[in-house]
């Protein structure tokens, strides 16, 4: 399946008035098995999301048995990719060849401030938004409570106390890998103070909701290109909020910097849970493993790359008909 610049939307007269990076992205997630398993459903979201900020200009994907993938627009927008694989199999690679123009302005423009206040009236009743801002009710609501009071102030800017928060979180928390998976909440987020990038953006999510500023979770690649940014060689994840006057912007608490050009958004949504790369089911009851391999080439002729084995956190036991596959944990905490 090969998909070209066309069917993304809105791109090229914006693009030319930006900074523009160009990047050749190879992400191969491999599962393996112990035994022939069958009948696979599976969802991927491996397109890049349609937006004015980048454009395909060539993306391949290849996957075992080259199945027919029907592809659709899911709730939040995204591209997403659903396939079977019926006949008995005891592999699944699924390949992603991408080349992507990104473009970004050098800082976003906050010429027309925005306050909390306008907050409520802009959100009415629009289900997107509301969604977007509610809280998942932590158990450490008064830890919370107490991270919000160290950066927020009524008088403040939306844009500013988004900045402050992504700060705040990048200097009072460690990044460290290994520690957490797709199943760590963020109340053991808060309490070891700890984490990945995946962590990062949950904890970012759930403050800047606590005040009222509808934000959403995005996947993608971050492409630094020696840099010192943390996340490159694996898929990433950061932050997006609602900014009146503006609309949504992107911003990474991991490395403490707006999302510019270096990042390249697949999908977005209200957590992790909406955006995996790939995740499916299959019939039968063999033991998995994954592994996952990225490359990042940019336009100096650098090219980054790194596969990773993950221990997926449910494995099916002798008597077990049916396995949920959900592997982004591995994929994302980089």
């Amino acid at each position: 399946m090969v998909l070209a610049a066309s069917w993304v939307e809105h791109t090229s007269p914006i693009l030319k008035q930006k900074r523009m990076s160009v990047f050749t992205i190879h992400h191969i997630t491999k599962y393996e098995y112990d035994r022939p398993v069958k009948e696979s459903v599976n969802e991927i979201k491996v397109f890049p999301y349609p937006s004015s900020d980048q454009e395909i200009l060539m993306q391949e994907l290849i996957i075992t048995d080259q199945p027919d993938i029907f592809v659709f627009d899911d709730y939040w927008g995204n591209k997403t990719g659903s396939f079977n694989l019926l006949s008995p199999h005891k592999e699944l690679v699924i390949e992603s060849k991408l080349k992507v123009r990104t473009a970004s302005l050098l800082e976003p423009d906050f010429s027309i401030p925005s306050y909390t206040s306008e907050l409520p009236g802009l959100i009415g009743t629009d289900l997107h938004l509301l969604q977007l801002v509610r809280t998942s009710a932590p158990k450490s609501i008064n830890k919370m409570r107490e991270y919000v009071s160290s950066f927020y102030d009524a008088g403040k800017p939306i844009a500013e106390i988004v900045k402050d928060c992504c700060a705040f979180i990048f200097s009072d928390f460690t990044y460290i890998k290994g520690i957490t998976n797709i199943e760590t909440t963020v109340d053991e987020i808060v309490a070891q103070k700890a984490g990945v990038c995946q962590d990062f953006a949950h904890v970012m999510l759930e403050l800047l909701r606590m005040i009222g500023i509808p934000s959403r979770y995005v996947s993608g690649y971050i492409c630094p290109n020696k840099n010192g940014m943390r996340g490159e060689g694996a898929t990433h994840a950061w932050v997006e909020a609602f900014i009146p006057h503006y609309g949504w912007i992107g911003i990474d608490p991991t490395n403490n910097v707006w999302a510019k050009n270096n990042h390249v958004k697949l999908a977005v949504g209200r957590d992790f849970s909406d955006c995996t790369p790939a995740k499916g089911t299959f019939k039968g009851p063999a033991k998995q493993s994954l592994s996952v391999y990225v490359s990042v080439g940019y336009e100096d002729g650098h090219v980054f790359e790194e596969i990773t084995d993950v221990r997926l956190q449910k494995q099916a036991g002798a008597d077990d008909a049916e396995l949920i596959i959900d592997n982004f944990a591995g994929q994302q905490q980089q």
